[in-house]
């Protein structure tokens, strides 16, 4: 609705004029409701119940859209497909006419209806932590595989009753929950990213600086709830003294039965397990850490330093970006990091870890035919890639990103006398995009602030993420008195597979002993 312009009128009047019509603007946008119910009839048979109920609309025709792919998961699921019987209503209850118009896409004639109820069923029997699966048992909820929103208007509020079937005592979310027991989210961004977990899994709340905290346990054999909650402060004390900011006042740890993969969320992470806490040995159990601290730190690098190109997210299709490697990769890299600032990862196990990324790189053909840069770009056509040629032509940015990571962080130690590192970087891109700013960065702008604190040009490394050139790595290494055996370990016609395992020297100069002790004795400094 569009407000005349006033002609020849005082500075004051023409602010009252601006007022009203942000006053008219908001009127229309706040008087626009989005209220779901969801309830499980049938869970055996693995579906949900939604019922929409929308009040304030505009318009004699509105539609309504689904997700086709959750952030974080860089992959087309298409998930409106598992939509059944959808079906819309006036608030007198006739039923109203509604066609698809995109894959995703429902249009409904409402006419002079502004109040509206829409039903549908969702069939959810996909295991992983990007799709929503519902049996007798529990559910996992991916809100975005079940929530449509108005076409346009993912800035709308939007609250949630959840009916629990049977006898199912918990639900677990990182959602805000008011005292009516309905569940709130300010817009559709932070309810498609608020997984929500029912059931009668083991629950246990905690306090922890200032922030609440609830974890979610669904196979609780073997846990050891003060030793466990104690190592996830400590992960999570050592990323704030990292970033030097919480982003949030409440989280919520969901780990689910056994299973594969875990996904970083804004106010939560959800991630199987391996179906007991019962680990066969301290390695496995400190294996199971890095993986908490990996999405943990996700909070920071992806939900808050993105590129900019990851948000405001088009849910619709695919968002392309070049940068991947800077938000799975050094998350990788800060997973060790993080460890071992936190006292849970002993330092030549880090070294060990960062090791097996370069050899998981350097051992497969793929290093030969795709760039860093492009494997961040073509995720989208390789995210779980299982063909027979894989290893040959592509890589993984888990891999070399992390390798990436080190190369950098040990660049900007030794060009600044070891005044500043990776970590200045991150904090840099945090407060300038995300907190003041509230976008995500360019990649000028992670090379513009990387070279400047390292004081030097970045130009060989930049090479490396953009090019398939060989690396460099005792160059690097020497910088933090650290060396890597290149000893042969076996040979065939395409490939000459290494040991690349990182070691320190024995006698660093005084430079390179105090990067070394910075970077890996952070307990020392």
């Amino acid at each position: 609705m569009g407000v005349p312009k006033p002609h020849n009128v005082s500075k004051t009047t023409l602010v009252n004029w601006v007022v009203l019509a942000w006053m008219l603007t908001c009127s229309i946008t706040f008087g626009q409701k989005m209220h779901y119910e969801v309830s499980f009839v049938e869970p055996q048979k693995h579906y949900a119940e939604v019922k929409l109920i929308c009040s304030g609309l505009q318009g004699e025709k509105n539609s309504f859209e689904l997700p086709v792919w959750s952030p974080g998961y860089y992959k087309i699921m298409d998930f409106p497909k598992y939509i059944v019987d959808f079906q819309a209503n006036d608030d007198s209850g006739k039923i109203l006419n509604w066609q698809k118009t995109t894959k995703s896409t429902w249009e409904v004639e409402n006419g002079t209806n502004s109040n509206i109820e829409i039903t549908y069923r969702v069939f959810a029997n996909h295991k992983s932590v990007a799709e929503s699966n519902i049996n007798e048992k529990r559910a996992f909820i991916m809100p975005n595989t079940l929530f449509m929103h108005l076409a346009g208007k993912i800035d709308m509020s939007v609250t949630i009753d959840f009916s629990p079937y049977g006898q199912w005592q918990s639900i677990s979310t990182g959602m805000q929950k008011e005292d009516n027991g309905t569940y709130y989210a300010e817009n559709f961004d932070i309810l498609y990213d608020s997984p929500v977990y029912m059931g009668n899994h083991n629950t246990y709340d905690f306090e922890h600086r200032g922030k609440s905290y609830h974890l979610a346990v669904a196979t609780p054999e073997g846990l050891k709830e003060q030793e466990f909650i104690g190592d996830l402060k400590k992960i999570m004390d050592a990323s704030t003294d990292l970033m030097k900011h919480v982003p949030y006042d409440n989280y919520c740890f969901i780990m689910m039965e056994a299973g594969g993969g875990g996904l970083e969320h804004w106010n939560s992470q959800a991630v199987f397990t391996g179906g007991t806490f019962e680990f066969a040995s301290r390695e496995n159990y400190v294996d199971y850490l890095n993986f908490i601290t990996h999405e943990y730190f996700h909070l920071y690098n992806v939900k808050a330093i993105r590129p900019i190109e990851l948000g405001p997210f088009d849910y619709s299709k695919e968002n392309y970006t070049d940068m991947l490697w800077v938000s799975e990769g050094l998350t990788v890299y800060y997973e060790y990091i993080i460890m071992l600032r936190a006292g849970l990862l002993h330092p030549n196990a880090a070294l060990d870890y960062l090791s097996d990324s370069i050899r998981r790189y350097e051992n497969i053909e793929g290093k030969d035919h795709m760039s860093l840069s492009r494997s961040s770009f073509d995720i989208w056509l390789n995210f779980l890639n299982m063909e027979e040629n894989a290893q040959e032509t592509t890589i993984s940015y888990y891999n070399k990103g992390p390798i990436i990571g080190l190369l950098l962080d040990l660049a900007i130690r030794n060009g600044s006398n070891n005044q500043n590192s990776l970590d200045d970087v991150m904090r840099f891109l945090y407060n300038e995009y995300y907190l003041k700013e509230n976008r995500g960065f360019k990649k000028e702008e992670f090379w513009a602030i990387s070279e400047e604190l390292a004081g030097t040009p970045l130009d060989e490394i930049k090479d490396y993420v953009e090019t398939v050139a060989q690396i460099d790595y005792q160059k690097y290494l020497d910088y933090a008195g650290l060396k890597i055996d290149l000893s042969e370990l076996e040979s065939d016609s395409k490939l000459v597979k290494r040991s690349f395992k990182i070691m320190e020297m024995a006698k660093p100069d005084k430079k390179q002993l105090a990067i070394r002790k910075s970077l890996l004795y952070p307990s020392s400094n």
